[in-house]
């Protein structure tokens, strides 16, 4: 039931960025760190100590942090550039369509700070479209963990991905209740829990907040499934469909526009 869900501790999204991209790093030499001025931010300090030489600040300069990215996978290095959402996206959406999709370059566009629980960063900080831009982006991954486990797991696999990652995640402390040692599959839609009633697909952040209405739910008397669509793309059509057609009832919940984020195909 979705009351066994059990909440391990509290943790930042972005931490388990910064842990994540350490043991790629110790895992992979040709794993490389870029930041917009933001190292602090995206929990970078335990990387630069350890690979000092694997670290490139490139200043508040997100257009050129792209195009340096781009150039390095031409030498076969894996290159994970960082900085706020809002700055991944909507500030070089230039670049990226140009100098790293066009080519199919193997860069990973990691963003921290999305969706709203940004807060008290403001409004010149948020983006809400995001997920929508990077979906179009031919040949583009995108990828949402929803807690810090995920995250640190999702940083990991993604060295291992040939071809440009969006991997979105959050500023805030948040619920951490996925497996430590989970086995994250890109494309891989995670259930959560099992029901007959009601599916329940969510990413990011809202993953835990669908944990906390599946609780209501289950008080009322419903059966709910819960699917984590950690993948926004490649969707996990099988696994939607599959769900879709038990239950015959989908609620989304997503930190993003109604518009281009999470969307959900009707039973074929």
């Amino acid at each position: 039931m979705v009351k066994d869900i059990q909440v391990l501790n509290e943790k930042e999204t972005r931490g388990g960025f910064g842990e994540g991209i350490l043991e790629a790093g110790r895992r992979n030499p040709n794993v490389v760190a870029l930041t917009a001025d933001l190292a602090g931010s995206l929990k970078l300090q335990a990387f630069i100590k350890e690979f000092p030489d694997r670290f490139v600040q490139c200043g508040i300069a997100e257009a050129n942090m792209i195009g340096v990215a781009a150039g390095m996978t031409i030498g076969g290095k894996i290159p994970y550039t960082t900085t706020f959402a809002n700055f991944s996206t909507g500030r070089v959406y230039d670049q990226i369509r140009q100098s790293v999709a066009y080519s199919g370059k193997n860069v990973k566009i990691c963003a921290s700070h999305a969706g709203l629980t940004l807060g008290e960063d403001g409004a010149t900080h948020q983006i809400l479209e995001d997920i929508g831009m990077m979906k179009m982006v031919p040949g583009m991954t995108v990828i949402v963990p929803c807690d810090f486990n995920q995250t640190k797991a999702a940083t990991i696999a993604i060295a291992d991905y040939e071809g440009p990652v969006y991997l979105r995640f959050g500023r805030p402390k948040w619920p951490n209740f996925t497996a430590e040692d989970q086995d994250f599959q890109i494309g891989k839609a995670q259930i959560l829990n099992e029901g007959t009633d009601i599916t329940l697909f969510a990413c990011g952040h809202l993953v835990w907040k669908c944990v906390e209405a599946g609780r209501i739910l289950e008080e009322k008397g419903y059966s709910v499934e819960l699917i984590n669509i950690h993948t926004i793309k490649p969707l996990d059509e099988a696994a939607v469909i599959k769900s879709i057609t038990k239950t015959g009832c989908a609620v989304t919940a997503e930190e993003h526009n109604v518009l281009g984020g999470l969307e959900i195909p009707s039973p074929r």
